[in-house]
């Protein structure tokens, strides 16, 4: 992308990614961020392979469960809520050992209480490696997450 559009919060996300050790640790880089689709890419490194030498399905399904979060986070701050997941079916197509994903989300359908948003994961050839389903809660200002209260996100807009 050579021109970041002004309700794409992908560089934000980056700048603020090193808040999330997850994405910070596995090298996740959003691409685009809005609130009707999100992209992102991964460079696969040895950290990223199970023993036979594949892509790790906890990979896949984190990525998945990350974009998918981000769009619907960016959704559910219009309304001055934050989200969290609450399922996450990722189904594993393709073994991938090298190269480079790329990862999109888009939602299947926005309510005031949930979200559903379906990501996909593609190799460097195009070729489909995962694909899931990410169900989120999207929760009210002081709504609490294990005893503690949620942290209000930073506004994007």
């Amino acid at each position: 992308m050579s021109e970041q559009q002004p309700d794409d919060f992908a560089e934000f996300i980056n700048n603020a990614s090193h808040n999330d050790g997850w994405v910070t640790s596995t090298g996740l880089r959003i691409l685009r961020a809005t609130r009707d689709e999100v992209i992102a890419e991964l460079e696969i490194g040895p950290r990223h392979l199970q023993a036979y030498g594949i892509v790790h399905g906890g990979v896949h399904a984190g990525i998945i469960e990350t974009i998918a979060s981000v769009g619907a986070a960016i959704d559910a701050m219009t309304r001055g809520q934050t989200v969290v997941g609450l399922e996450n079916h990722t189904t594993f197509l393709r073994a991938v050992r090298s190269g480079k994903l790329r990862a999109t989300a888009k939602p299947l359908t926005r309510g005031r209480r949930t979200q559903v948003w379906e990501g996909t994961i593609h190799d460097e050839q195009g070729k489909m490696a995962a694909t899931g389903r990410v169900r989120l809660l999207a929760m009210d200002p002081g709504a609490e997450i294990a005893g503690e209260r949620v942290a209000v996100k930073p506004d994007l807009g």
